[in-house]
């Protein structure tokens, strides 16, 4: 069993902040010139001694009816209530302490009680209230400021675990619709040339063994995503045979980076359904990726036209852009559009830093 051991933040505070208001009061005695050291020291403890129980009753009281999680419209008025409650027993405290210490320790012969109350009342009710009001309020500001941040970081929390749900809800969509299309592509193989098929069956168990081993809803290295696209296009390489040119340009610098998984994947693949298989004479597949002012720029580039049902159709782009909207917050961007020459380029633009 372990021992806890020291003192607690709270009681720290509620020291320091006692003793230095009773040093304040003896300070300000001593430099008037009427400071008597065994009356300050008899002050000292007391002082301490009655703020700290009066200010500690209250806390417990406070936290034992939930007021800490109390909305302001209704804390107000129970704060302002209970400073009247706590100034008012701390000005009957503390003159009964001024006047038995005054009679036992410094053996005068004062007034009666009744007089002594009445003559000091006002002045100590007020500094009482002062006090009562500056700890009420740092009390209850501290607890606020305290569940504002909890707050804050509990609806972080949630949506960070929204965002990765909808993620791995994304991700999920994404590899069925992948292979699915990988599948059909091995079919027309069989029959045509079996050789091919043997090895385009290859290549998507490697396909599948490197999705498999990777968190479609993580970042992975830029290097893995290129290995798995001249994969793909290996396999889409087999199918079209001379129809399909490749070619493929990695920055050295932009190499180091992280990207989502099959995000270049999505865009060759597009390519790939509605550029390439399309066109009788075939095209080409250019792939391009660069760092250019803080961003990682990915272009993939192939021959053929863009229409606007080919631009919104399809699960693979709407899914990127969603992927890419709840990764990077917005800061991400993806654009896909025709070129001269019937060209069609598809951009994603994302930040480096």
């Amino acid at each position: 069993m372990k021992i806890a051991t020291g003192i607690s933040t709270y009681w720290k505070i509620q020291l320091i902040g006692w003793i230095t208001t009773s040093l304040y009061w003896g300070f300000s005695a001593f430099l008037a010139g009427n400071f008597i050291w065994k009356l300050g020291v008899v002050d000292l403890i007391l002082d301490v001694s009655i703020g700290i129980t009066l200010t500690n009753i209250y806390r417990k009281f406070a936290l034992k009816r939930g007021w800490n999680k109390l909305n302001l419209k209704i804390l107000v008025p129970k704060i302002a209530i209970s400073i009247l409650v706590l100034s008012l027993l701390y000005m009957f405290l503390i003159v009964g302490k001024l006047y038995l210490v005054r009679l036992f320790i410094l053996k005068s012969n004062p007034i009666s009680f009744i007089a002594f109350f009445k003559s000091t009342q006002l002045q100590i009710f007020i500094t009482g209230t002062r006090l009562m009001s500056i700890w009420v309020l740092a009390y209850h500001l501290y607890h606020y400021s305290r569940l504002e941040i909890e707050t804050v970081k509990e609806n972080a929390r949630l949506s960070m675990m929204i965002k990765e749900a909808q993620l791995n809800n994304l991700s999920a969509q994404l590899n069925p619709h992948f292979f699915f299309n990988s599948l059909n592509n091995i079919k027309f193989l069989v029959l045509e040339n079996p050789s091919s098929a043997r090895r385009a069956i290859d290549l998507l168990s490697e396909l599948l063994r490197n999705s498999l081993n990777s968190n479609v809803g993580r970042l992975i290295s830029l290097n893995d995503e290129i290995d798995l696209v001249r994969d793909y296009l290996e396999l889409e390489k087999i199918r079209f045979e001379e129809r399909l040119q490749i070619q493929i340009e990695i920055n050295a610098a932009a190499s180091q980076y992280s990207i989502l998984p099959l995000s270049i994947q999505t865009l060759v693949e597009n390519a790939i359904k509605h550029g390439i298989e399309r066109r009788k004479t075939g095209g080409f597949i250019r792939v391009k990726v660069e760092e250019e002012n803080n961003f990682i720029k990915i272009s993939v580039q192939n021959s053929g036209k863009l229409s606007k049902e080919i631009k919104d159709a399809g699960i693979g782009l709407k899914n990127l852009k969603e992927r890419l909207l709840l990764h990077y917050n917005g800061k991400a961007s993806f654009e896909i559009k025709e070129m001269k020459d019937e060209t069609v380029s598809a951009t994603i633009l994302i930040p480096s830093k």
